[in-house]
Formats: structure tokens, sequence, C-alpha cells
């Protein structure tokens, strides 16, 4: 991912000094089982831990010649730890590193991932709290429906992303499998308690069975659930977005002193991080095909699977990283304008109430068909720009004659919208 959009955390995790570290603690981890099995001499086992060592440059020396990174990084680990080091790797074969190692990451970037949801939900709460009772338009196709709250729009989004951590928990948790079972996975040539002492010391479990490769429907289900948490930050952003235009302007995203928006129009204030953001989102969700291609390798293993995820796991994980921050601090930042969505709301002239008016008088025992009828007709005529929908209910004969003055008063009573916000409310963030 380009630095523009990553963020130095995430990055460190897919950086080579993290990997090889990784795999360097698997290969010791295993050789202090074998050294306790009695399968290689303990003295040996100790000399990888105390002369073990790396270098990232010359790794990348030997793999040009080679044309094989793991057999590189055990050529340049022999020249630090000598004679010994004929004992490390023994019964492994390259995919039981190279597996653990990404699960181990995967685990790393979910950690961070829940840590970006946890500052992002804090602050949905925070400022879905402050406007729960804040009127605003609620709108279906884009178009006036009924009266909503901003506190409860913030609260769905909230809600969203509070399944996605859930689900991220449970990805984690499935991703998080140690293979160290040899070639084809058979343990033909290592033993079984070798795999559970290195998962141990790594906060992984045993992968069930393995071929020579963890089962990648595992990983599949994890980038899975990126992309759905992608897809609610474009949800939120988008939403943020239409709530910017001019004509609606109801809420925006902070506009720093001295912040540009365009090189042309000195006036413009645009709404360019929740555009970033959903572009953002595509690029996490580009993971999830691939992701979903790679479970079926041939037979025990082929590497087809190899390219596609030293691309997309960093990619995937470092741009929803950043994107989860960026919401957080726009949500944290966010403008929201309550005289401007009160101005909108009444924009039509009442036609948000239409469906209050309806059941008021299928209430008073007009037919679902001729209340419905009745209510549209007038509220075309408002469309038209033919008087303020009130107005035209009070002095039709047909309304007056099943509704009172007061039950119709009372179909406007914009209050009325928001009877049910604290139990809503006590639905979403009881166990917040």
């Amino acid at each position: 991912m380009i630095p523009r959009y990553s963020r130095p955390e995430m990055v460190r995790i897919w950086e080579p000094e993290n990997r090889f570290r990784i795999w360097f603690e698997i290969e010791a981890h295993a050789c202090d089982a074998q050294a306790e099995l009695g399968v290689i001499p303990k003295e040996a086992a100790a000399a990888v831990w105390e002369r073990g060592a790396f270098e990232v440059e010359r790794i990348d020396e030997i793999e040009r010649e080679t044309r094989h990174d793991v057999i590189a990084f055990l050529t340049n680990l022999a020249e630090h730890v000598g004679p010994e080091a004929r004992f490390v790797h023994q019964g492994m074969t390259s995919s039981d590193v190279l597996d653990s190692c990404l699960a181990v990451q995967l685990t790393q970037a979910a950690d961070l991932l829940l840590e970006d949801l946890e500052r992002l939900l804090a602050a949905l709460k925070a400022r879905a709290m402050e406007h729960k009772r804040t009127p605003c338009l609620g709108r279906s196709h884009g178009i006036h429906a009924e009266p909503t709250t901003f506190g409860l729009k913030l609260a769905g989004h909230y809600a969203a992303f509070a399944r996605g951590r859930e689900r991220l928990r449970q990805a984690r948790r499935e991703v998080a499998t140690c293979a160290i079972s040899g070639a084809v996975g058979t343990f033909s040539t290592i033993d079984p308690r070798v795999e559970a002492h290195v998962a141990a010391k790594l906060g992984l479990a045993p992968e069930p069975i393995s071929t020579q490769v963890i089962p990648r429907d595992r990983h599949a289900a994890f980038f899975a659930t990126l992309g759905v948490i992608a897809s609610s930050v474009e949800a939120l952003s988008v939403e943020i977005r239409h709530l910017q235009r001019s004509e609606v302007r109801e809420a925006e995203e902070y506009f720093a002193p001295g912040q540009k928006g365009s090189s042309a129009m000195p006036h413009k204030r645009n709404p360019i991080l929740s555009e970033n953001l959903t572009g953002l989102a595509r690029i996490v969700r580009a993971a999830v095909v691939p992701a979903l291609e790679n479970v079926a390798l041939w037979h025990e293993r082929d590497i087809s699977h190899s390219s596609v995820e030293r691309v997309f796991a960093p990619d995937a994980t470092i741009a929803l990283d950043f994107a989860l921050n960026r919401l957080a601090g726009v949500i944290e930042k966010l403008l929201v304008y309550p005289e401007a969505m009160a101005r909108n709301l009444a924009l039509l002239g009442g036609l948000v109430h239409s469906q209050r008016v309806l059941l008021a008088l299928t209430q008073a025992g007009v037919s679902r068909e001729d209340a419905y009828r009745l209510v549209q007709e007038l509220a075309m005529r408002v469309w038209a720009g033919d008087g303020a929908f009130h107005d035209l209910l009070k002095a039709s004969p047909e309304v007056t004659a099943h509704v009172d003055a007061a039950t119709l008063e009372a179909c406007f009573d914009a209050a009325a919208y928001g009877r049910q916000v604290d139990v809503i409310f006590e639905r979403v963030f009881a166990e917040s």
C-alpha cells in the first residue's frame, strides 16, 4: 500500500523485518521441541537462540541465486548459528514456516483493526448520544420519507460496526492456526508435539488437519470479514457525502483553517475524506474474490495462492486500518447543523407526515384504499406547488368529515417520531 494511505503501526506487521523475526521464532521454538523429544541435541537448540540472527539484505542476496525465500533465510541463519544449524528446520517444509507466520501476521493485523473499531465505535456512540433527539429527515430512494433523529442515523451505523467487530473476532480465531506437519501434512518426518509447542509459543492453535498448507477457507473468511467492514465504512461515508451536498448541508466534514477545497474555486468545501474512504473500501473488497479463489488448490498444495496473498494481505489490512482511523476522525469532528435539518423537514410543506394522516383516516373508519387515494391526491397537489399539506387537509371536506382538527393537528407532531428512541438506543448500546 502506498504511504499516503498507510499507518506505520500496520505497515510494520508486513515489513520483512517482522516476517523474518517470526520465521526465526518458528524455527527456534521448533528446535526447542525437537530437543525435548531427543531428536536434536539440546545444545543445538540453545545455539539457535544464542547466535541466531539474520539480515534482510543478505537474505535478498541469497534469494536472487536460490530463488527460494525460506532456503535463503535458513542459509543466512546458518551463517550466524554455525554447525548446529544443520538441525534447524528438521522434518519441516517451507509452508510450515510461511503459513504459521502468516497466521501470526493476520492475528497481529486483526488486533490492530479491533483497536481501530473501538475508536470508531466510541466516536459513533458519543455523537449518537449527543444527537439522540435531534430531528432530521429520513429518506428513502433519496426522497423525503419521514422524520427520524440524527442520533438514530448514527446508532444504525454503530450497530453495523459492532457486528463487524464480532465478525472480526471470530475471523481472528479462525485464522489463528499453526501447521508444523511436514511435507503434505502427514507428520511423517516430525512429531505432532512440535506443532503443539510452536503453536502455544506463537499464541496459535494447532491446525487440526493441514495438507501442506493451512486450509484457505480460513483466510477467505478473514478477508471476507474485512470486506464487509469496508462496506460499512463506505455506507457511512456515502451518508456523510449526501448530507454535505450544498442543497442539503445537514452535516459536513470539519474544514480546517487554511484548508483548500479547489485549485480553481476558492469557495469549495468538499467531502474529500468521505470520498477517499469510499475508494479505500473498494481496495479492501478487492481482496475478497482472490481470497475465495485461493481455497481451491491442487491436491495437497500448489503456490497459486502465494503471490496473491503477498499482495492483498498487506494492502487490505493496511487500507482498512487507515480507513477506520480516518473515519473515526471524521465522526469525532463532524459538523452537524440542526437548523438545516429543521429547514429541510419543513421543505415539502408537511408531506413527511402523510402516513400519520393515512392512519388517522383508517382509524376513523375509512378504508385503507380510500384513505390512501385521498391523502395521495392532496400530496400530489403539494408536489405541484398548490399549497401546504396541512392547509389542504383542513380544507378537504372528505378529510374533515372523518378527522377533527385536534386529531389532524396531532398528525403533524414531530415529537411522535422520537417516542421509541430510548427503546432503540437501549437495544443498540445496552452492552457497549
